[in-house]
């Protein structure tokens, strides 16, 4: 697998609170340069970006990093990113439903983010260091019921990230129109091609241009 076909299949990544215009800057250049899927960034960049960077696919995120935010207040957030400029959306479930065993109202919360999305794509993090395995099946159907496009591990920011055997499992139960993306803690070259030949269609990190850069310098 070449840099350039990995990289199509990143996610290039900057979501620290502390994050300033000139890591961002930084970041979109790197995209554009190295052709990756797209760049996540946080929700208040989304409007600088889109002005300063119009070619780019740019991904944000709503509910982040707990989840636990009011399904209205969720799509005002997925509204007002898409506004701004935003192409793709990353929303984390609510992990509370999930524990109560609401599987029905998680569905409902991702088509109602869904329907404001329209054709932008949606992901869905389910934050799986929080799971049993069948609550991971469980929300494999509350994924694929709502609509949304992707399901995706993790959100980074949890005790753990993806896990190889989590794709594996989503891939079995997920719908056939559902695609993966793994996120957290991929930290490897041989991680990247270990999700991707799983069947991820995405990887979200901040890693894998000096991963690919250092290891090939040159070869993009």
């Amino acid at each position: 697998m070449t840099n350039n076909e990995i990289m199509s299949h990143i996610d290039h990544t900057q979501l620290k609170a502390v994050s300033t215009k000139a890591d961002i800057d930084a970041l979109c250049i790197e995209a554009e340069k190295f052709g990756t899927a797209s760049v996540c960034i946080p929700p208040a960049y989304v409007r600088y970006a889109r002005e300063k960077f119009p070619r780019l696919n740019i991904c944000t995120v709503i509910g982040f990093p707990l989840g636990y935010n009011t399904t209205e207040v969720k799509v005002i957030e997925a509204a007002n990113a898409i506004v701004d400029g935003a192409d793709e959306i990353d929303m984390v479930i609510n992990l509370g439903m999930v524990k109560n065993n609401e599987f029905d109202e998680v569905t409902r919360e991702i088509a109602a983010v869904k329907k404001i999305c329209g054709s932008h794509i949606l992901k869905v993090i389910v934050e799986t260091c929080y799971l049993t395995d069948e609550e991971k099946i469980q929300l494999c159907q509350c994924v694929t019921e709502g609509g949304a496009d992707y399901i995706k591990t993790s959100t980074g920011f949890g005790t753990g990230g993806a896990k190889i055997e989590d794709i594996r499992l989503f891939k079995g139960h997920i719908g056939e129109n559902v695609k993966m993306k793994a996120a957290g803690g991929v930290k490897s070259r041989e991680d990247l091609e270990m999700f991707l030949e799983a069947g991820c269609d995405r990887i979200g990190t901040s890693s894998a241009v000096k991963l690919l850069n250092n290891e090939e310098a040159g070869s993009y």
